[in-house]
Parts: C-alpha cells; structure tokens; sequence
C-alpha cells in the first residue's frame, strides 16, 4: 500500500468526519516515528562504507543521518569491538596506526582505533524509515507492515479525539508489531542459512 491508501483505510476505519487528510497525515507520521523506536527487521538495514588510502590519517567518520542503532563496523572483513567513549580517549592517545580493531560512537561520529592506513570500513546499521512525502509514496513498513501502521496511527488518533476505542487500537498496533518482529527474529535463526559450527577443529 502507498501513503494515500494508507489514509483512505485510516480514515474509513476511524469513521469521523473531522479528521481531514492533514490531520490525518499527522497521525500516520506520529505512527512511523513510533514503530520505528522498536521495530527492527532485515528491510530496515542498511550499509555505509568508508574508504581510506595511505597517508589520510583518519581516525573517525559521521555516521549517516538517517542511522537508529549500529548492527556492527567491520574493517577489511574483520568485525570491530565496540569500547567505551573514556577507553577509545586512551587509545587515540597511543597514536597507534594499523588495522582498525575497536570503535565507539560520539554524537555523530564513528570513532576508531588504531588509525587505519588503507582499506575499507563498513557500517551496518538500522535506518530509519524513508519518509511518506506524496500520496504514493511507500517504504518498508506501508509495504509489509500497514496493519501496523494504521492502527499505531488510529491508536494517536483515538487519544485526539478521546475515542473509547483507543485500547483496542493500541492492543492491535502491539500485536501487530509483535509478530513481525517474531517473524524477522525466527527467519534470523532458522532455515538453510543457519550452519552449526563445530565446537573444535582438528588437524589429520
């Protein structure tokens, strides 16, 4: 469904005839910004990358504008530990060049350690939402979530208008939000992607 779908059927199941398409886009963008403070699935993620070449000097990159929560940083392959704010002070202070292996996030800002001298550093994150600038504008969650959508709107709604259906609408929104994030958790761990690794390797 697009944005315009989305509050044609907000609208028709909030049956008012005070709620205006402003008003009512309000409410959806209310909704967007809440589900996405708590709903993490696969379709929210993304990757920035950061390339550095001999002699730089680089010690930190900005984090993308649109980044909720840092998945993992890897380096070349290899993933970075993630270290406190005081301890990354320390190790900046070392002045240390090389491959990086830990990182820690200031504000806007990614910062790593030791400095890398050449390579690629990759950021994998959760993004938020695209927003829903036009009637037929869509992303990941009118695509595959726009139950959840409509009733986190109908549920800000309800609170607006004081409507007696407000814990109904807030009880659909948690549910529907509950089982998509159930789906996205169980495909992480089940299905031909997942190998069990062996506990030991040993050498004829």
């Amino acid at each position: 469904m697009n944005k315009g779908q989305i509050r044609a059927h907000f609208k028709a199941l909030l049956n008012r005839t005070d709620c205006d398409d402003a008003l009512a886009d309000t409410f959806i963008d209310q909704a967007l910004t809440r589900i996405q403070r708590f709903l993490r699935i696969p379709s929210m993620e993304q990757q920035q990358t950061y390339s550095f070449t001999s002699g730089t000097q680089i010690t930190q990159v900005v984090v993308p504008s649109n980044l909720l929560e840092i998945i993992d940083v890897q380096y070349d392959g290899v993933g970075l530990a993630r270290v406190p704010l005081h301890e990354m002070a320390g190790l900046h202070k070392l002045a240390q060049s090389g491959n990086p292996l830990y990182f820690t996030r200031e504000r806007e800002l990614i910062k790593i350690a030791p400095q890398p001298t050449s390579g690629i550093l990759y950021l994998n994150y959760y993004a938020e939402f695209d927003e829903l600038t036009s009637d037929t504008s869509t992303n990941a969650v009118t695509l595959t979530a726009s139950d959840l959508l409509t009733y986190t709107a109908l549920s800000y709604a309800a609170d607006y208008f004081l409507d007696e259906r407000g814990p109904l609408f807030e009880q659909k929104s948690g549910q529907f939000l509950a089982e998509i994030q159930e789906q996205a958790d169980a495909a992480e761990q089940s299905g031909t992607a997942q190998v069990m690794r062996p506990t030991a390797q040993y050498n004829d």
